[in-house]
């Protein structure tokens, strides 16, 4: 296996352009997964984490600029405008996962349980990526296409993502069989909007991509049902397809007493 290593952004992209079938990885906390369990095979990994331009995060008029290379635990540090971002950051995996894995890790894997993937629905979050043509920007609804698949071309990577935060009412829950180091049998974000007067929310692990529900302020009592009803879970081994609706039937109903209280 051959592990190409550039050192910018222009190099990487190069490279994606010439061997399209490069994996990219920086935390590695999937890519690594798949490589120890034998499920993929890549002839060249393209190693990111050189590259300094997909790191840390920015400000600008109001709309925030993380890199597709800012860590989970960068993330929990990023506070109240990102605090539902924050709160799923802290339940992904031990600090040693915490400090490697990426926000564009999970936007790659674009894995249905992905813990950061709600909160930037519920931001409206758009995905810049980019390739030796240019930038493109797509809504993370668009981005995310199936389970474990996403919108990028072979020769695309992801280089940051943006969201305007919706105000400091904004929380994650999860639930899962331990409190920690677990994959999600359901997950929910929740934010107030109150410049829009609706409540916005998205769910991961019961369906094919996460989803993603939005209530206007006064109908807010009837979400935990549509919440429910707009999910398409499956039985598997980490909980039942009944179990999942009524477990986001809870956690909407908690998110919205945390947020409203």
């Amino acid at each position: 296996m051959e592990v190409l290593s550039p050192r910018s952004l222009d190099e990487a992209l190069a490279i994606k352009a010439e061997r399209p079938e490069a994996v990219p990885i920086q935390g590695g906390t999937d890519v690594m997964v798949e490589l120890n369990f034998d499920r993929a095979r890549p002839p060249v990994l393209l190693n990111l984490n050189e590259v300094f331009e997909l790191r840390g995060w920015s400000r600008d008029n109001g709309t925030l600029r993380l890199g597709s290379g800012l860590t989970y635990t960068e993330a929990m540090q990023l506070g109240e405008p990102l605090r539902a971002l924050a709160e799923a950051s802290r339940t992904v995996g031990g600090p040693q996962i915490r400090n490697r894995g990426t926000i564009g890790g999970n936007l790659g894997t674009a894995s249905p349980a992905g813990d950061a993937l709600p909160p930037l629905l519920v931001y409206g979050a758009v995905v810049e990526v980019g390739s030796v043509h240019g930038a493109r920007l797509v809504p993370l609804e668009e981005f995310l296409i199936g389970p474990k698949r996403n919108a990028l071309e072979p020769d695309e990577l992801i280089t940051a993502v943006h969201m305007r935060p919706t105000g400091p009412r904004q929380t994650f829950m999860k639930v899962g069989p331990r409190n920690a180091m677990v994959i999600a049998v359901v997950s929910l974000a929740l934010a107030v909007d109150e410049e829009r007067g609706e409540v916005r929310t998205s769910f991961g692990s019961a369906g094919p991509v996460p989803g993603f529900v939005t209530a206007p302020l006064e109908e807010r009592d009837e979400l935990p049902e549509r919440v429910a009803e707009a999910a398409s879970p499956i039985d598997d081994v980490r909980g039942t397809a009944e179990y999942r609706r009524h477990a986001l039937r809870v956690l909407t109903a908690r998110a919205l007493e945390r947020c409203l209280a």
